[in-house]
């Protein structure tokens, strides 16, 4: 068998793990398994791709390489070892840019072999020039596409720029335009390739990933991570036509459909259009919403007459979001889990689709704590069962449980499907303050009169809760 067989076949054997792994993450119980096939796949990628360089590089080219992925795989361990499921949002995010930036690159090194020697004898013969050039410029368009929208869903997510959409004048006009202006410029660069076009496109751009993410505002950022996750898939297809590399055409096709079909469930969970989302909030002309009515006093209470209630209770359901993920609470939310499990009491977990900052950042969180994975359930499943429940604890939730998106037709989350929590007897909501959620509304639960506030740092409060029982 040749090089080339030995690594056409090794790269079907990484696909199909790739796909393996797909499926497996689809369920908490194979997970684990699911990123293992992941690792095995990606790992016979590499060592396949390694192997046919050694036969078309030179020692020094040989050499940068494995220095290169030394240098990577030093990063990527350090970052893993080092980040916290908090921050693990806008990581993701800035990977994603990682990806958009080596498209963009892969697609300027398609034009300066090929286009820019076209007088010259080169790998593509002339009739597929203008597929070449096709691909280059989609490529490229994409990558740099992925690449600012990611920088700029990292910085949101890290809280180093308001989350707040930015709303220019005419900024839809903008973003049609931008894609306009890429077509016209796709066909002349068919026609004639040159390095201004070339430019131009990737300065277009990376403009419009700016404005696209820019223009979307924080509620919206769990399906933007989705979205970019697509992105960055399609920019890794488009690479893969150019360097004429069937696994990352496949790899990337995984991701980009996969991350797509991930973001249109998000927006069904938040009342959101998919289009208008991934469109930069096309539609939203930034009229500001205001709220200034008087939802009345809310009622405070404390860790002791907490643990009375739980005493009580015969049913409890536990609904996390962000704010678990913020305190760390995921260890002591499961042991109190197990202690009044232990005493007879049905404890579940209800789990909005985009509670946190990424899609199944709460499964992730329960799951290290050793929650066990059947009374971790979906919002579909569990949202009939509020109303005969004792006892709900919303731990670190605020716009996932807000009553606001159901009662109020002119609430902007108004239509976005919610857990149901001021349904059942007592609703105990955790929070360090009464600031609104990350969508910057204001939550009508705080102020209910079977809701009580326990304010504070949720770790703190469950272990005080746990001490009291």
């Amino acid at each position: 068998m040749t090089a080339t067989a030995a690594a056409s076949a090794a790269y079907i054997v990484a696909g199909l793990l790739f796909i393996l792994s797909l499926a497996r993450l689809s369920r908490h119980e194979t997970a684990k398994t699911g990123n293992g096939f992941g690792i095995a796949g990606m790992a016979i990628a590499l060592a396949a791709t390694i192997g046919l360089a050694t036969r078309s590089i030179s020692a020094i080219g040989l050499t940068l390489l494995v220095a290169a992925m030394a240098v990577g795989a030093a990063i990527g361990l350090w970052r893993a070892a080092k980040v916290e499921m908090t921050g693990m949002p806008e990581l993701i995010a800035i990977l994603h840019s990682f990806v958009g930036l080596a498209a963009v690159l892969v697609g300027w090194n398609g034009y300066l072999s090929v286009e820019a020697n076209a007088g010259e004898q080169t790998e593509v013969a002339g009739n597929l020039l203008g597929i070449h050039s096709a691909e280059v410029v989609i490529g490229v368009f994409i990558g740099a596409v992925t690449f600012t929208g990611s920088i700029v869903a990292f910085l949101k997510l890290s809280g180093r720029i308001k989350s707040n959409p930015l709303i220019l004048p005419a900024h839809n006009a903008l973003n049609l335009g931008a894609l306009v202006a890429f077509a016209v410029l796709t066909v002349f660069f068919v026609i004639d390739p040159n390095l201004a076009l070339l430019t131009a496109v990737t300065a277009l751009a990376l403009a419009l990933g700016w404005h696209l993410v820019a223009s979307i505002g924080g509620g919206d950022m769990p399906v933007v991570v989705s979205m970019l996750n697509s992105y960055s898939g399609w920019a890794a297809a488009a690479s893969g036509f150019l360097l004429g590399n069937d696994l990352l055409i496949i790899t990337g096709a995984l991701v980009g459909s996969s991350g797509a079909y991930l973001s249109y469930i998000m927006c069904k969970a938040m009342n959101r259009s998919f289009i208008s989302v991934i469109a930069g909030g096309f539609g939203n002309e930034g009229s500001a919403s205001t709220d200034d009515r008087d939802y009345g006093e809310h009622t405070e209470i404390d860790a002791d007459a907490v643990a009375e209630l739980l005493r009580e209770a015969e049913s409890v359901i536990i609904t996390p979001g962000y704010g678990m993920a913020v305190a760390q609470a995921q260890s002591a939310v499961a042991e109190l889990t197990r202690h009044l499990r232990a005493k007879g009491i049905d404890v579940r977990f209800g789990i909005h689709p985009v509670a946190g900052r990424l899609p199944g950042h709460m499964n992730v969180l329960l799951a290290e704590a050793k929650v066990p994975y059947d009374v971790v359930l979906e919002m579909d499943e569990i949202n009939d069962d509020f109303t005969d429940t004792d006892v709900v604890l919303v731990i670190g939730a605020n716009d996932t449980v807000n009553p606001a998106a159901t009662d109020d037709p002119g609430s902007p989350i108004a239509g976005m499907p919610v857990l149901k929590v001021w349904e059942a007897e007592r609703v105990v909501v955790f929070k360090r303050s009464m600031n609104t959620g990350y969508a910057g509304v204001q939550n009508p639960l705080f102020f209910r009169d079977n809701s009580r506030m326990l304010f504070g740092d949720a770790r703190e409060r469950v272990e005080d809760i746990l001490r009291a029982l």
